[in-house]
């Protein structure tokens, strides 16, 4: 095990980068718990190096140093690539049942079917449902255009799973599976990137595997899921840009005749960082995330300026006198550039089924209600879009009419109102008191594993602010920017399984927070300031005890999952047992 913090990154872009004295802002932040940062090299600051697993397992177990090596570099892919495997046996395991429309799959399944055999979606008449997991090949595609309100791409990448295996259950839930599966080894090697350790990326990646809402949004045909891969993608993307570029930055600075890597004003703050493929993925990445969900604008909008904030950190710690003022001559305009327009593009070229027939709903608004508009002079297809988006735009914050399930964002953290995707009771069950059995599909988070991750967030924003960690900046950054923006809309109709968006960064806020309660390895970083050399008893007792703490945490979070089992699964058990299983009165 290893800590979420490697000494030579703790503090990293705080204070000064020539490490003289903390500044006043800093010894009053002490009482707080600011931490200085320990002396480290320019270059370990820039490009942190990765933790390595100490030598006392490997004793343990007998194993060669040499093998151990090979293990180690054998375990940067194939830990993830083994915890992935689990997570996807879990979500393939029975993708078909329950073998019904359950939830929102109403409209996604038929509109995704439509969008991939006629370039539009179709108005599907009324109880067809049940026809189509009879005899789907029976049922025709509509012709006349439907009024969708989300843009296309999840909807594609549903209706690919369809054209690969049926328009059935399994097939409209394959290619969402599909992603579910992939955003679990995205995690692994973000979380291993982020933390500069394998064993932290692979626990981050195995809490996601465990969560109740992603699984079950990983095997249901809606959007979110698809949105929640494009943004952990877009975020993975830019974390490597983040890596690359301080590399280069720290190649292009000084060495002093000791072979010491130097700070250098002038290099900090001219250098081109030049070309960055990483950050144009990441553009395109989250054109796809709007292209499939609006409230990927948002995020587009908070990963903009994080990225912008890193390369002030970046050029900063470089020596750069004033970072701010490098950053808006070298840094602004390329990633605007990269990320903005890239997007919008993206999200153009999502369109181009309904751009290249003439029968989708709105198709043809220019040529008829819109004919005469001083706007008159643009293509007929962009201003039929451009209206389109408007009407759509009034839909979604006009949408207040009640549910059985909608939920405040106040209380999504501590899953106050799940959504019941399923619900099936059947009589004549022996084994219940009541003589009832119960199936459901329940969207909602493994329970111990999201009441965590509000005491994770806290010491999240808490090591942002006051150890001036961009890791945790970082992560709070990712909640923020897929929780935050659903409290302008308190009005509006909304749910729980919105927040699957932000999983994942509730999985790495846990597992930062499990890696500060392991500690880290004795005689290193905030242990050697204390004196906990590897030869001190204490620290070893310490690191124990926090593993031994973790550890049972983990175990506990897993037993959750399994727990809650059935009703991700749609598991039929009898009612005693399904009420044991509501916790709360909200989740009935």
């Amino acid at each position: 095990m290893t800590s979420t913090a490697p000494e030579t990154q703790r503090g990293q872009d705080a204070g000064d980068p020539l490490g003289e004295q903390p500044t006043s802002w800093q010894r009053r932040l002490r009482r707080f718990g600011h931490v200085p940062r320990p002396e480290t090299s320019l270059r370990d600051r820039l490009d942190p190096p990765w933790t390595r697993p100490g030598r006392q397992v490997w004793s343990v177990l007998a194993i060669p140093p040499h093998v151990a090596d090979r293990l180690v570099r054998w375990s940067a892919w194939g830990g993830p690539l083994l915890v992935t495997l689990v997570a996807g046996l879990l979500r393939f395991w029975r993708l078909d049942q329950p073998n019904a429309v359950i939830f929102d799959e109403t409209y996604y399944a038929k509109d995704a079917w439509a969008l991939v055999n006629q370039g539009y979606e179709g108005s599907w008449p009324k109880d067809v449902d049940k026809l189509i997991l009879k005899d789907p090949s029976s049922v025709p595609i509509p012709t006349d255009p439907g009024y969708v309100v989300h843009p296309p791409v999840g909807k594609w990448i549903i209706g690919f799973g369809e054209q690969l295996f049926g328009f059935t259950p399994f097939g409209w839930r394959f290619m969402v599976a599909v992603l579910g599966t992939i955003s679990v080894l995205l995690l692994c090697r973000i979380g291993r990137r982020l933390f500069r350790s394998t064993f932290l990326g692979c626990l981050a990646g195995l809490l996601l595997a465990v969560d109740g809402l992603h699984f079950v949004m990983s095997r249901t045909a809606l959007l979110d899921l698809i949105v929640m891969f494009f943004v952990l993608a877009a975020f993975g993307c830019l974390v490597v840009d983040r890596d690359r570029s301080r590399r280069r930055l720290a190649d292009a600075l000084p060495v002093d005749e000791e072979g010491v890597l130097r700070p250098d004003a002038r290099i900090a703050e001219t250098l081109r960082l030049g070309w960055r493929p990483w950050r144009l993925a990441a553009g395109v990445m989250l054109g796809l995330a709007f292209a499939t969900k609006w409230n990927g604008l948002y995020i587009l909008a908070a990963f903009g300026l994080m990225t912008v904030l890193w390369d002030v950190g970046a050029r900063r710690t470089a020596g750069a006198a004033r970072p701010y003022m490098a950053v808006l001559r070298r840094d602004l305009v390329p990633a605007f550039f990269s990320t903005v327009p890239v997007a919008i593009v993206t999200y153009i070229v999502s369109w181009t089924g309904w751009i290249v027939t003439d029968k989708g709903y709105y198709r043809n608004w220019a040529a008829t209600e819109g004919k005469g508009s001083s706007w008159s002079w643009l293509p007929d297809w962009l201003r039929s879009l451009w209206h389109y988006e408007t009407q759509v735009y009034d839909f979604h914050v006009g949408l207040t009419s009640g549910h059985t399930y909608e939920s405040n964002p106040w209380s999504w953290l501590v899953l106050g109102r799940p959504v019941s995707y399923f619900y099936e009771e059947q009589a004549g069950c022996k084994e219940s008191s009541t003589g009832k059995c119960a199936a459901e599909v329940l969207a909602i988070g493994t329970p111990l594993l999201w009441w965590l991750a509000c005491f994770a967030l806290a010491y999240v924003v808490w090591r942002w602010l006051f150890r001036r960690d961009w890791r945790a900046g970082a992560i709070a950054c990712g909640v923020a920017a897929g929780w935050v923006p659903w409290f302008f809309y308190q009005e509006r109709t909304i749910f729980l399984f919105y927040a699957v968006v932000f999983v994942p960064f509730l999985c790495l806020a846990v597992t930062m927070l499990l890696g500060a309660i392991v500690g880290p390895a004795a005689g290193r970083g905030a242990r050697a300031d204390l004196g906990l050399t590897s030869k001190d008893p204490t620290g070893e007792r310490r690191r124990t005890l926090g593993a031994i703490a973790a550890g049972v945490l983990v175990l506990l979070i897993i037993w959750n999952f399994i727990y809650f089992w059935p009703l991700y699964t749609g598991t039929s058990i009898p009612e005693d047992l399904w009420r044991d299983r509501m916790w709360l009165d909200t989740w009935v």
